[in-house]
């Protein structure tokens, strides 16, 4: 439901969520030690006990003699007696063991386990020994083992990830000697995002079950109404080849478990959404229901590694053995009986500790982290960039850098010299009268603008400067969509005149030692491509092509030719001519060196192609390519120099004094919710005394003196919290490389309360420039904190993070707190041991760890264990039993669940939306476009209550909660301002009360994110951060959206209009639809809607 503007390039944006095929990656970890997952190197584990007599999402077999019982309880497996009792643990430590499947003659165990790295198949010994390694995947993963009937074969799910980390399966059968496997059910494209699994073979040994998201079209979609049929059981014959359907119909029909006599086929199907266990008679086809109390299945989210847990039948083909209510049931199919097999377990789960480090939120001074579009002069004696919405120059060697302009009034972005070096052509910005392509000497003075009004990015000189070329887009949501027609690439003679459209497809135009051809960059879901055109658009030729390709950078002599990948600088040969190379990382056809070190943006060439140069944050770095290749072959024997990337470069960085208010100013007479202590910490007839941007004293009247002549706001009758933290926001922050004067996106958080915000997935292009600007004074919002680009593990162009090595996962650390970050997104790497190196190199830095378990169980067990910071988005469970409780309360991680896009079903977002007026909101009326606000709310589909999954997940969280994990709000940027309400609402319908859901947004959040010291709670010290609320949210949670007032850092502002009362005099710009003091403005179309999610994959 996100309405997102356009946060990269489009050219870059369509890369970067395309579906990319899911060719097996090229994998160095051979050549590295091997990574240890039992015990990850530098990495201290702590063992935390667990005892239990339930469990949640258990996988179960019967051994085949009837007498004994396997499963597997929060990755460990156990073996009892099938009477119950005192379990004994057959595998355990770090490595995640699950789905136990006993051999047909009982003496062996095949399992899956990531001890080797990734999810593979292992076989051991019924007594836990001997446990040997079956399947040797390292990017397409497997699971669900089953034996057949005569022990020689096993298949299992291998599952294929797209571009999204989501994907599908295949099934696959391995002897049990080993061998790379042979496919059986194959995938239907290398595009596909529908769910294929729970293969078993059938008692025979001619046929495999399997279960298959049948529901129409490739790609993924949450929450399908399961009513329906959304998985159906087929079987192929291993014979002929051939799939037939077996079971399916309304409510679907997943984990297929047929009798031993094969006359009975036991399968779970839902009724009214809830999941339910059923026995079909082969041969009469008649379907009976034998148990009712089953825990949810995830038919409407990810079922990676199965849809419910494995069940087993009794040897007799009398009795199933099924995991529901957190116990073993024994289901007796003549009586229609059930008999818990009880158990309890006494014993440990290793648990390491998470980076924590304290975040200063709002430091008196700060540096500048990200300069845009750093571009070294054509001589190398000089560097643009952009840094606070203003061009500045730069000695590379050294000093204190000069604006270019005097320009007070816009926005400035995308600065390119002229080959000479004494022009540079840029874009102003202005929310109101939008973007020109604009030129200005390099010594500064006037600019002339060459182009109309429009959307513009990326201008650049041709080599006689007598021609700039640059990009047109379209407009809409965070923009004014006027004069967003026929986009594309153009040209302008460099004096201003006629533009000229040279091509509608691709971006990031540039030229190469030719005045008369133009380089673009083109791609599609398989790959990106460069290609060039003459000045009509005319005589296309392809020179270079990558699948994972973000970035082409041709130098100015033609020569060479600089490339992005896997966040990367590389340089190598540009052929002549009409050839097509295709680019990896690695030299193939030619020679390739990678020039970076840590990371590498805007990549740029000077001095006519000698040196390439690229950021890393506030540094430009630079090296000659006379150092990159030999100018012939190595002599025998000789070995190859190996070029070093550089450790030193020019700062682009400067200290920034940051906008804070002065003076004093006291708020009287509200009800204080100060949010310290578990009742709330509540002060009837309150006074705050704010100094500067800090509370300098709080309590009840009268027992706070205010200096004389202090401004004071009587808030008599109002009730004031804490501002709010969104642990989970996203944005959008800006317009590609620009930022907007008045993001209405951001501001109508802030109108809303929402003071400080987390995003953990976002463009570090865009929000650490944004954050940087808020703390300057230059733009009005809250304070938001970002991970930026997340450590991704699915293949796709411009944000996925190799990984193969600690070195590999240290350098993706180094380059976001580079940028910025005081956290990263350790996001569906595919192998656990990856995700442990992330965590370590998290460690190592000192920078917070969230990460995301995908709806998967065990993911999110894997994460917790192995010290992520917190665990974003709902574990996909009904219900938390106490194995999860202790286990997750034991570690110090954090729980943030984004009820308003809660797994497992129509999430917090559909339900309020549907139950509530969204549209007619009075403070979402003065701060969103109309069009925008009616479009995404005005018309809306209900489901049953019962149907929703917010208000379930809020009660397993406030389960956590409650034992001491600390839990946070999750807005997830779906409805801008309002969704963080919705996040505390649904709390309360969960079963919090008031003040336990205003926690989850306010001092909570602030612990789990390390802010606790300077928000989250107003006590003395702090940072004045608060809210003025109409009505009581501690005695109705509704009345949290009834805002007055609202200060950030001790500045006080009206919510209805963000201007500034007290504290200052300052007024809210104006929005792009607003007309000229209070005229009337734009009414046409905002070019709104929900489009892609702005964090890449439901991050």
């Amino acid at each position: 439901m996100k309405t997102v503007a356009r946060t990269t390039s489009r050219l870059a944006l369509a890369l970067s969520l395309a579906a990319l095929p899911a060719a097996v990656m090229a994998q160095d970890a051979k050549d590295a030690p091997k990574w240890d997952v039992a015990a990850p190197p530098g990495m201290k584990v702590r063992e935390v006990p667990i005892s239990v007599e339930e469990g949640t999402w258990m996988n179960l077999d019967v051994s085949p003699d009837g007498q004994t019982v396997a499963f597997d309880l929060l990755g460990d497996i156990y073996t009892m007696p099938i009477t119950g009792g005192t379990p004994t643990r057959i595998s355990e430590g770090l490595p995640y063991e699950t789905q136990p499947r006993f051999s047909p003659d009982g003496k062996r165990i095949a399992f899956t386990s990531d001890r080797g790295g990734g999810d593979n198949i292992w076989i051991m010994n019924r007594d836990g020994s001997d446990k040997r390694q079956l399947t040797n995947e390292s990017f397409r993963l497997t699971n669900q083992p089953s034996w057949s009937p005569d022990g020689q074969y096993i298949v299992a799910k291998k599952h294929f990830t797209t571009g999204r980390s989501l994907g599908t399966g295949e099934v696959w059968m391995y002897h049990v000697s080993g061998g790379d496997g042979v496919l059986l059910v194959k995938r239907p494209n290398e595009q596909h995002q529908k769910e294929l699994g729970e293969p078993i073979f059938a008692p025979d040994g001619k046929h495999v079950y399997f279960t298959r998201n049948t529901t129409p079209g490739p790609i993924f979609e949450y929450a399908q109404d399961s009513n329906n049929q959304l998985f159906a059981i087929e079987r192929y014959d291993l014979e002929s080849g051939k799939i037939d359907s077996v079971i399916g119909g309304e409510g679907g029909a997943v984990r297929p478990t047929p009798s031993p006599d094969g006359k009975k086929i036991a399968y779970v199907r839902r009724e009214a959404t809830q999941p339910r266990l059923y026995v079909r008679d082969l041969a009469t086809g008649e379907d009976r229901k034998v148990y009712d109390a089953l825990d949810m299945d995830v038919q409407e989210t990810w079922a990676v590694t199965g849809v419910y847990p494995n069940m087993a039948w009794t040897p007799d083909s009398a009795s199933l053995v099924v995991w529901a209510g957190g116990k073993l049931n024994r289901v007796d199919l003549a009586t229609g009986k059930s008999a818990i097999i009880p158990f309890k377990i006494a014993d440990t789960r290793g648990v390491i500790d998470p980076p924590r480090p304290a975040v200063a939120v709002a430091p008196d001074t700060f540096e500048t982290k990200m300069p845009r579009g750093a571009n070294v002069s054509p001589d190398g004696k000089s560097v643009v960039f952009e840094t606070l919405g203003k061009l500045w120059i730069k000695s590379m060697a050294g000093g204190e850098p000069r604006r270019l302009t005097s320009d007070e009034a816009a926005m400035e972005a995308y600065p390119s010299w002229s080959a000479d070096g004494k022009k540079l052509a840029y874009i102003r910005w202005t929310d109101a009268g939008l973007g020109e392509v604009r030129t200005i000497a390099a010594s500064g003075g006037k600019s002339t603008a060459i182009t109309p009004a429009g959307h513009y990015a990326r201008p650049r000189f041709s080599p006689d400067g007598k021609t700039v070329v640059f990009e047109k887009d379209r407009g809409g949501y965070l923009s004014s969509p006027r004069a967003s027609a026929e986009p594309g690439v153009y040209r302008v003679a460099a004096t201003g005149g006629e533009l000229t459209r040279i091509t509608e497809n691709g971006g990031n135009p540039q030229f190469g030692a030719a005045n008369d051809r133009v380089f673009v960059m083109e791609g599609d879901a398989k790959e990106s491509r460069l290609v060039s055109l003459d000045l009509n658009g005319e005589a296309r030729r392809v020179h270079a092509k990558g699948e994972l390709v973000n970035d082409y950078r041709v130098s100015p002599d033609g020569k060479f030719l600089a490339f992005r990948q896997n966040y990367q600088a590389f340089v190598t040969p540009l052929v002549p001519g009409t050839q097509e190379v295709s680019l990896s990382t690695k030299s193939g056809a030619l020679p390739v060196v990678k020039v970076s070190g840590d990371g590498a943006d805007w990549i740029h060439w000077s001095q006519g192609g000698s040196r390439v140069n690229w950021s890393l944050g506030p540094t430009v770095f630079s090296a000659a390519t006379a150092a990159l290749f030999a100018d012939a072959p190595l002599a025998k024997g000789a070995k190859p120099a190996k070029f070093e990337p550089p450790k030193t470069g020019v700062s682009l960085s400067m200290k920034v004094t940051a906008d804070k208010p002065k003076g004093s100013v006291a708020i009287v007479g509200a009800r204080v919710v100060t949010m310290k202590g578990m009742d709330g910490g509540a002060i009837d007839d309150g006074v705050i005394l704010i100094e500067g941007d800090r509370i300098k004293a709080i309590g009840k009247r009268g027992e706070v003196a205010i200096p004389a002549g202090t401004p004071t706001l009587d808030a008599t009758g109002k009730t004031i919290i804490p501002g709010l933290i969104d642990a989970h926001a996203h944005g959008p922050y800006g317009i590609d490389e620009i930022t907007p004067q008045a993001n209405w996106a951001e501001m109508i958080n802030l109108a809303l309360g929402v003071t400080t915000r987390h995003d953990p997935s976002s463009s570090a292009r865009t929000v650490f420039p944004a954050l940087e600007m808020t703390r300057a004074g230059k733009i009005v919002g809250p304070r938001t904190f970002s991970t930026a680009e997340i450590v991704y593990g699915a293949r796709a162009a411009g944000v996925y993070a190799q990984i193969d090595s600690y070195d590999d996962a240290l350098a993706h650390v180094r380059r976001l707190k580079a940028q910025g970050a005081h956290s990263l997104k350790n996001y569906n790497q595919p192998r656990r041991d990856q995700r442990q190196q992330v965590t370590a190199a998290a460690l190592a830095e000192g920078i917070r760890s969230v990460a995301e378990g995908g709806s998967l169980f065990g993911f999110d067990m894997t994460l917790i264990a192995d010290g992520n910071t917190t665990v974003e988005h709902n574990l996909p469970l009904g219900v938390f039993y106490e194995d999860v409780l202790q286990f997750f309360s034991q570690s110090k991680t954090g729980y943030t669940p984004t009820l308003v896009v809660t797994y497992g079903g129509p999430a917090g977002d559909p339900y309020w939306r549907s139950h509530t007026n969204v549209w007619e909101h009075p403070l979402l009326k003065k701060h969103e476009p109309a069009a925008i606000l009616a479009a995404n709310n005005a018309r809306r589909t209900i489901a049953a209550d019962g149907d929703y999954k917010d208000d379930d997940s809020a009660r397993e969280a406030a389960k956590l909660a409650r034992r001491g994990v600390p839990v946070a709000i999750g807005a997830h940027g779906q409805e801008p301002g309002i969704a963080a309400h919705w996040e505390l609402w649904s709390f309360a319908r969960g079963g919090m009360s008031p003040v336990e859901a205003l926690r989850t947004g306010t001092i909570e959040a602030a612990r789990s994110l390390g802010y606790d010291a300077d928000v989250g709670s107003l006590e003395v010290g702090k940072l004045a951060d608060l809210v003025v609320l109409d009505a009581d949210p501690t005695k109705d949670i509704r009345n949290s959206d009834k805002i007055s007032k609202v200060m950030i850092g001790g500045r006080l502002l009206d919510a209805a209009t963000l201007n500034e009362e007290l504290t200052g005099t300052r007024k809210r710009p104006a929005y792009w639809w607003e007309g000229k003091d209070g005229g009337a403005g734009y009414t046409g179309p905002a070019g709104g809607g929900p489009t892609a999610d702005a964090d890449t994959d439901d991050g």
